[in-house]
């Protein structure tokens, strides 16, 4: 059973035992997480959501990215400005898809 569902801002599509990652989710570890915004369930296409439908996760991981550098400058203007940053993540598992 496929399931797409909203979190973050962004759209998964996961099926039971996925491991996904989203933007961090303020939880404990190990804790359940219930999405309630589903868009489709196994071929089922809600207008827009589906109703009484949710996927259950559990929060396995909180965490951090590998650091990217953003480097702005203007040429022959001596601006030069450098900034390091880490997006942190949440690690879900896939426990349920309820329709």
């Amino acid at each position: 059973m496929n399931a797409i569902f909203k979190a973050g801002g962004k759209q998964y599509l996961v099926k039971e035992g996925d491991v996904i990652y989203t933007e961090k989710i303020d939880a404990e570890v190990g804790k359940d997480v219930t999405f309630d915004e589903v868009l489709m369930v196994d071929g089922k296409v809600g207008t827009p959501l589906v109703k009484g439908a949710k996927v259950v996760c559990t929060l396995e991981k909180q965490g951090k990215q590998k650091k990217i550098i953003v480097f702005k400058y203007n040429p022959k203007k001596k601006y030069r400005k450098k900034q390091g940053h880490r997006q942190p993540y949440s690690k879900l598992v896939v426990k349920q898809i309820v329709k």
